[in-house]
């Protein structure tokens, strides 16, 4: 159901806009119209307990427009509204039931609490019904109880408050673990997961069913782990929840990744990029053949790094096909083709009959197997260029992961142009941060020092503030490292050198560690030095 409250044109109204200010509240606003108009106000005691049906009003148009029926006899409908004034929806109303309208004055905030009582989740628990009898029968007492467990209106507001918070965090993740003293939910935020409220034990199977449902998942399975996705729409933003459950000791753990698609970046001047690294790296984009890596741990942003050297291509005179599990993001004059592994259609399935269709880039979302590796060399010794990322976390290593999948190095040092390793770390919060002064051996020990203009010591921390709840950082970016295939990189390749030596090579080449490029962020205040060493230590600040 489409809804959308409240109409963008009431926002314009003074007595809505002097309400958002604060400069007064609803009740005044209601005082004055009632003065105004001569309607009555009516309280929330005085609302029905069920939905009055009114031939020709829909839920949904009732819900859009902010209209409770109260009453509806000899040809009289008695209906509240937040906007009595409005001689249009008036109008309305009378033509759409045939009935004379007499309006009654509702305060918003109450009026929209009713409204969703009695006509939102009242219509979600009756397709939750519809669902659960259609995919599971109801014949078995099983199903009764997941039934009326994921259609209690409790259960519901419960799950739609838990998902709303997202963008009131700006968490990308929401983590919903049941444990012996309740079901505890937490977001991660900038990267690092914040505890909120603990829900009662008795409530994680009701709060499970309903996120499965949602998801379109079998509800009645819960020994095996599954996967699905939730498009909703939270506060004006179009989101995507890509949903995964996981059997446990105390019942099934949840996890909701986020995916707004307001909140994408698909700028790679806006993605932390150093100018001497981004130079290198859009060189390697233009590359007209060849395989270019990215990567990094589980959501360090490899995907968007891709996508976002996708939209620098040209895809008015190039053919980009992309294969991906999932689609996260849609990009303009790009075909994008979804993994289905259930029916076969696997990364390497899907690659095949992409090189039948003429590409000029492609992107591969994830290789995961040898098969994959094979293929995606081979396109690029025909002339393609191959965009992917791999699970490694060195731009180093990505090179002996290659080895360990079965690419002949000779055939690594033909096709891979270069290979970037990422991490994301959080950003001080301009409104709270503070000067820190480092001692002489302070700045030796951590390398900042050649970093730092001559003569400076001081640095920035985290703090905490209101604005930024109190974390002392608001929002992230990148740190890179760019390994790029030369003549010293093939030969220690061909030679069988491990990952170590590799490392060393590029960095005489004059790579910089993710560890070094943290500092030359830590140099321009953007972030703290705890928060560099806290992403990077797997790196041995090397």
């Amino acid at each position: 159901m489409n809804r959308r409250w409240p109409p963008r044109a009431r926002w314009g109204l003074l007595g809505h806009v002097l309400i958002r200010l604060g400069l007064v509240s609803e009740a005044d606003v209601a005082e004055a119209l009632v003065e105004q108009l001569g309607i009555p106000v009516v309280p929330a005691t005085a609302f029905p307990q069920e939905p009055l049906d009114v031939p020709g009003l829909s839920g949904e148009y009732l819900v859009a427009h902010g209209v409770l029926p109260l009453a509806a006899e000899a040809g009289v409908l008695v209906a509240a509204l937040v906007e009595p004034q409005n001689h249009f929806l008036l109008k309305a109303l009378k033509l759409a039931t045939g009935m004379q309208v007499e309006p009654r004055l509702a305060l918003e905030s109450e009026l929209r609490a009713a409204l969703e009582r009695l006509y939102v989740q009242k219509e979600e628990a009756d397709d939750t019904g519809e669902m659960l009898d259609g995919a599971l029968g109801s014949d078995s007492e099983f199903v009764e109880h997941l039934k009326d467990l994921a259609t209690e209106a409790p259960v519901i507001r419960l799950v739609n408050q838990i998902i709303s918070r997202v963008i009131d965090l700006r968490a990308s993740d929401i983590h919903i673990e049941p444990y012996e003293d309740g079901v505890h939910v937490r977001y991660r935020v900038d990267g690092v997961l914040h505890r909120t409220e603990v829900a009662e034990a008795a409530l994680a199977a009701a709060i499970t069913s309903r996120i499965k449902l949602l998801a379109h998942l079998n509800i009645a399975e819960r020994r095996l782990p599954q996967d699905g996705r939730i498009k909703t729409r939270v506060k004006g933003h179009e989101i995507d929840l890509r949903v995964s459950t996981l059997p446990t000791v105390h019942g099934e753990s949840v996890v909701m990744r986020v995916l707004d698609r307001a909140s994408i970046r698909l700028e790679l001047e806006d993605m932390g990029f150093s100018s001497d690294t981004l130079e290198r790296f859009r060189s390697l984009i233009d590359r007209p053949h060849g395989i270019l890596l990215v990567t990094g741990p589980t959501g360090s942003g490899k995907t968007t790094t891709l996508y976002a050297a996708l939209a620098k291509l040209d895809s008015t005179s190039s053919k980009i096909i992309t294969v991906e599990d999932p689609v996260e993001y849609q990009l303009a004059g790009v075909n994008q083709v979804q993994v289905h592994a259930q029916i076969g259609m696997s990364f390497a399935y899907a690659l095949r009959s992409i090189l039948r269709q003429d590409p000029d880039v492609i992107m591969i979302g994830e290789m995961r197997d040898t098969e994959t590796a094979q293929i995606a060399v081979q396109s690029s010794l025909t002339g393609h260029l191959v965009l992917s990322t791999l699970h490694t976390n060195t731009a180093a290593g990505a090179i002996v992961r290659l080895e360990d999948m079965g690419v002949e190095r000779y055939l690594i040092t033909s096709t891979v142009n270069g290979v970037l390793s990422q991490r994301l770390l959080r950003t001080l919060c301009t409104s709270c941060k503070i000067e820190t002064e480092l001692t002489d051996e302070a700045l030796a020990r951590t390398g900042l020092g050649r970093f730092m203009a001559p003569g400076r010591r001081t640095v920035y921390s985290a703090v905490g503030c209101p604005y930024c709840k109190h974390n002392g950082y608001l929002g992230r970016t990148s740190i890179h490292e760019l390994f790029v295939m030369n003549d010293e990189a093939h030969k220690a390749i061909l030679a069988g050198a491990d990952a170590t030596t590799l490392h060393n090579v590029a960095r005489e080449g004059g790579m910089l560690t993710l560890y070094e490029d943290g500092l030359r962020k830590v140099a321009a205040g953007v972030t703290s030095l705890e928060e560099v060493l806290r992403v990077t230590q797997d790196q041995g600040n090397a």
